[in-house]
């Protein structure tokens, strides 16, 4: 793993997000199947038709051990772009998340795998393998614009995208941002003085 791609594995996304002014937020609907999980990666994109997932089996064929597949699925909620079978597969191959503005399926199979997925929720119906779409240009997921290589975060508050073209200020400031974080909460933690004062100055203002 790389190692700035290590350091925004340690951040939370509320930090993260709050660097970018809250401009590169997935759509709050796209959450993990499991709270614990978290993901940092590079995206490696996918544009389908809806109902359809036969791009999704290329992508997982040709990206990178620790890539995000990020899905744009059309916010489709009726056909699933995956289940337990393809994400092991994307699991065997080193794949290090996958995060869909669409829906899963299995779900109870792809949880047993322990592997990051983030989905607008799950359901019944498979995808067809008929038409193909696109891999690896850029895309929209979940309101957002995603491009090959951008780096994905996502734990249980959601999912963000960092532009791969600001990638190390937006680093510098999510730090910042966790550290002044961590020293407020140390300051007036169990303190009922510390946090009237605290709440004081915000509202005198």
């Amino acid at each position: 793993m790389e190692s700035i791609i290590k350091e925004f594995f340690s951040i939370p996304t509320t930090c993260i997000s709050d660097a970018m002014d809250g401009l590169n937020n997935l759509h709050p609907g796209i959450k993990p199947l499991k709270e614990e999980y978290k993901a940092a990666g590079r995206a490696y994109t996918v544009k389908i038709p809806v109902g359809e997932n036969l791009s999704v089996l290329e992508a997982i064929s040709k990206a990178k051990p620790g890539d995000i597949l990020v899905v744009d699925a059309k916010s489709d909620q009726y056909s699933a772009i995956a289940g337990d079978f393809v994400v092991g597969m994307a699991q065997t191959l080193g794949i290090g998340g996958l995060v869909v503005d669409g829906v899963i399926r299995d779900i109870i199979g792809i949880k047993a795998l322990n592997f990051p997925v983030f989905s607008r929720g799950t359901t019944v119906a498979a995808s067809g393998k008929t038409k193909k779409g696109e891999v690896n240009v850029p895309i929209s997921c979940g309101g957002v614009s995603v491009h090959p290589g951008d780096i994905i975060v996502g734990d249980a508050d959601g999912v963000v995208v960092i532009p791969q073209t600001a990638e190390q200020d937006i680093l510098v400031n999510s730090i910042e941002k966790m550290k002044k974080d961590e020293t407020r909460e140390n300051s007036i933690s169990g303190n009922p003085e510390a946090i009237r004062k605290h709440l004081a100055q915000i509202l005198s203002k």
